[in-house]
């Protein structure tokens, strides 16, 4: 029967189901440290037999990831992997220097802590090991003297305090006070406590007092909830909260209390236990570890009461019943069935039946309530098979992990406050791998958060194996391929950091990101191979990022000769030098012997400078210019040069500023101060085309309106730009008037030209001018154009 193992302990039942056979060989657990990880975690055990080479051992613990604690009496606290590896150590301070005597862990939301106790009185407390700032908690008053009887720990809602009892006294600790707390509901003739024990989450606290009673409350010491009086010794007796959770039982939220003596488990009632146990309290129930045993202590569900218990007729019980009557071929299973349908309770019976196969450890018994919610499933029509689906998978889950060549002794509640995912880190942490993988599956978990991140791991601890790199290397390739959320460049940098270089490179060439692979090239100062990465990915950010390396790990001839050998990284290194280190461009460019290149970079530096030293950096342009046979640049230069020189005897001449100007703007301005003979000489020095100096000069003299110098000029030699030139400086001028230009025209005898200005203005005063100049003999022609234009004129 499944009810034979149930106790009754005047409020609700208890059950004690058997976990494992221990295999380790030990005589007893009275002279051993052991802690054991909640959520059915592993056990630390640390006997008098074992050669210790550290200091003295005080206690060990747990952290919420599964991380052994041992903390030391000269305040160093170990840490070790759940494999027994080695990892990491930290100090309590300076004050628990060789004197601690007592410690305890205790774990809050995501995070584990440590406190202790010195010899002198004084606590310490560190609220998480991944940030370890010491509180130094204060002085309790006439501690020293009256001395200490027990104490624990509360973490609740980010704060962490210490209950502690002196005496009869009560004092409540904090990081800023000392509070002494008068416990409600006490019996007065309580002279001091032996036990205290805080609940699973911290919201309870239980003290066991001289006399022989239980005071259970508030973890604020504020509300009373339970006084118990026992007929027990109080000595030699160990004492752990039992909370029962999510079990849908109003009664249940009445906490209760384990205690053990050495012949004696009492929770509610006496259960002889002839075996030296450790408990361990759990979310749901307690662990109870003996040298032979592991056994849990957990409250019964509600629903299974209501299932399994005798002569019930719950909906469940009853649909459990008629399916068993169905395997029979009996008609009792009809007349189960239309009992649970005529009261319209066939959905909560199903329900009932997979609930409870969630609270039973046992297979046989999980299947049998499993095919019993199955069968009254198959007569709903409109019943969510997704429960019952959730519920198959967790469960082949939790049997997987429950198996002793696993270890992990999980209820459902455990693993629904649990999660899968802490659940698959667990297994990997004990490298579980096929198991872990086959759980991600089953449970269809995404690639990222499931197959992919075991297998992360598992490359991550094959780099660590001493076959040869080509091996490991070829089989992470072949287990992980092309995988989604898997980073080759990670399990590379695990690769660095265990000593195997040639292994890391070897798995950084599978990384199909370079971004990924350049930066830990370059932390293995691998910095050829990390540029040939980087020109691969076309990522020009990436290329700086290495030349930069670079530059700051090479000699700077070194740096020149690699950058020779990349073209792309060289081109980037020059655009770079251009606008932060032009001293470094120029050298760039003699170790490349480009005096193309060099010549620019002089004349570009040349402005930069005075009169006098652009001179100078002009005329090394001018030789870089003739190494790199350019004639047409080399020359360009030279008169640049000659036209400075020209300008800066000018301008200390003239006192007006003519450097920096063009030849053009030069000559222009010469021709407008009326410097005529520098003009010339600028004309004649520098070759100045004919048509672009006869531009330039009637554009001065008409802008200055030297209309006597201009006319002068027209007819020194005969224009290579054409009369209209002159016409066209005439007509933009303020001082603008035909007959000028009639004049000039004329004078130059252009007439025809002067007759068609005239045609077109259709002024009978220009018209008579024009023809009085006409030849009626030769310029027939042209005489009958403006005589017909004459005409219409006086027409108007």
């Amino acid at each position: 029967l499944l009810q034979q193992n149930w106790n009754w302990n005047s409020l609700l039942f208890s059950r004690k189901t058997d976990l494992y056979e221990m295999g380790w060989n030990i005589g007893g657990l009275r002279d051993c440290l052991i802690a054991a990880a909640p959520y059915g975690g592993p056990i630390g055990k640390c006997d008098k037999s074992y050669v210790w080479k550290s200091g003295i051992v005080v206690d060990i613990g747990w952290t919420v990831s599964d991380y052994l604690l041992c903390i030391q009496e000269n305040g160093t606290v170990l840490i070790y992997d759940i494999l027994g590896n080695y990892c990491r150590h930290f100090n309590m301070g300076s004050e628990s220097q060789n004197s601690v005597t007592e410690a305890k862990v205790f774990h809050s939301a995501y995070r584990t802590g440590v406190a202790i106790l010195t010899k002198a009185y004084r606590f310490s407390v560190v609220t998480n090991i991944d940030d370890q700032k010491i509180w130094r908690l204060p002085d309790v008053p006439g501690l020293q003297t009256s001395g200490l009887s027990c104490w624990t720990v509360i973490s609740q809602d980010r704060q962490t305090k210490l209950v502690l009892a002196s005496g009869r006294n009560i004092y409540v600790l904090d990081n800023d006070s000392c509070t002494s707390v008068t416990v409600p509901g006490l019996d007065p003739d309580v002279s001091s406590y032996f036990h205290m024990s805080a609940s699973f989450n911290y919201k309870y606290l239980a003290l066991y007092t001289n006399t022989g009673c239980i005071w259970m409350g508030t973890s604020n010491l504020k509300v009373p909830l339970k006084y118990m009086i026992l007929k027990c010794s109080y000595y030699s007796c160990i004492m752990v909260f039992k909370i029962s959770s999510r079990c849908r039982r109003p009664r249940s939220q009445q906490p209760s209390v384990v205690l053990m003596w050495d012949r004696l488990l009492l929770v509610a009632g006496k259960n002889n236990e002839n075996d030296e146990l450790y408990l361990v309290p759990e979310l749901d129930g307690v662990r109870i570890i003996g040298s032979k045993s592991h056994e849990f202590l957990h409250e019964v569900p509600a629903t299974c009461e209501e299932i399994f218990k005798i002569a019930s007729m719950a909906p469940g019980a009853l649909l459990l019943e008629a399916h068993k009557e169905y395997k029979k071929e009996s008609q009792k299973a009809d007349e189960y069935l239309r009992e649970i349908k005529d009261q319209n309770l066939l959905p909560t019976a199903v329900e009932q039946c997979i609930e409870a196969a969630g609270f039973e450890c046992e297979p046989e018994t999980q299947k049998m309530l499993l095919r019993a919610a199955s069968f009254g499933k198959s007569f709903l029509s409109n019943f969510s098979p997704e429960k019952f689906v959730t519920m198959c998978r967790e469960l082949r889950v939790l049997n997987a992990v429950r198996d002793y060549t696993v270890g992990m002794p999980l209820t459902y509640v455990q693993f629904s406050q649990l999660t899968v995912q802490v659940l698959i880190d667990r297994l990997v942490f004990r490298r579980l791998y096929p198991l872990a993988i086959e759980i991600c599956k089953h449970l269809k978990i995404r690639e990222f958060q499931g197959v992919s991140h075991v297998l992360k791991h598992w490359a991550c601890f094959k780099v660590q194996q001493k076959d040869p790199d080509e091996d490991i290397a070829h089989a992470i390739n072949q287990k992980l391929g092309d995988t989604a959320g898997i980073s080759y460049s990670e399990i590379a940098a695990k690769a660095y950091e265990c000593g195997r270089p040639e292994l890391a490179i070897m798995l950084l060439d599978f990384e199909p990101q370079s971004g990924e692979q350049v930066p830990l090239l370059l932390k293995m100062k691998r910095g050829q191979l990390a540029l040939n990465k980087a020109i691969e990915s076309g990522d020009t950010d990436l290329v700086y990022t290495v030349v930069m390396y670079l530059k700051n790990e090479m000699n700077r001839r070194d740096f020149f000769l690699t950058l020779r050998k990349h073209p792309v990284a060289l081109s980037l290194y020059r655009q770079f030098c251009k606008h932060q280190e032009q001293d470094t461009l120029k050298d760039l460019y003699n170790q490349e012997d480009d005096h193309q290149e060099l010549a620019n970079f002089y004349v570009q530096e040349s402005y930069q400078e005075k009169v006098e030293v652009r001179v100078a950096e002009l005329q090394k342009a001018v030789d870089e210019y003739s190494k790199a046979r350019n004639e047409f640049a080399a020359k360009a230069t030279e008169e640049q040069i000659k036209l400075l020189k020209f300008q800066r005897k000018l301008q200390d001449e003239t006192d007006k500023p003519y450097v920096d100007h063009s030849l053009h703007d030069t000559v222009y301005n010469l021709l407008l101060e009326g410097s005529h003979r520098h003009a010339e000489q600028l004309y004649k020095d520098f070759k100045i085309p004919d048509k672009r100096y006869w531009w330039l000069k009637i554009s001065a003299l008409a802008e200055k309106n030297d209309w006597e110098e201009l006319e002068k000029f027209s007819k020194s030699k005969k224009s290579p730009i054409g009369y209209l030139a002159f016409v066209e400086v005439f007509s933009i001028s303020e001082q603008f008037n035909y007959l000028i230009i009639l004049s000039f025209l004329m004078s130059l005898r252009e007439v025809e030209q002067a007759a068609d200005i005239a045609i077109e203005r259709k002024n009978e005063n220009d018209l008579n001018l024009v023809l009085s100049r006409c030849n009626q003999s030769t310029d027939r022609s042209l005489v009958e154009r403006l005589n017909k234009a004459r005409s219409g004129a006086n027409k108007k």
